[in-house]
């Protein structure tokens, strides 16, 4: 993929929320900005997959 700009979200969260996704983070070494994209990137392609998948029965059940 070539390289993409960039915005900016903000959320608020709790903080015990914020703590738990920390260590989640720090167990896998990443920043929680890099663990939190990551995570909705996955999420978004299980969607998306699952979606494509549902399609595809669809089509061969039909």
């Amino acid at each position: 993929m070539g390289p993409r700009g960039s915005k900016v979200l903000s959320v608020r969260i709790d903080t015990e929320l914020l703590d738990r996704i920390g260590d989640h983070a720090a167990k896998r070494g990443m920043s929680v900005q890099d663990y939190v994209v990551r995570t909705l990137m996955r999420d978004d392609f299980d969607e998306r997959f699952k979606a494509s998948v549902d399609r595809t029965q669809r089509f061969y059940a039909g």
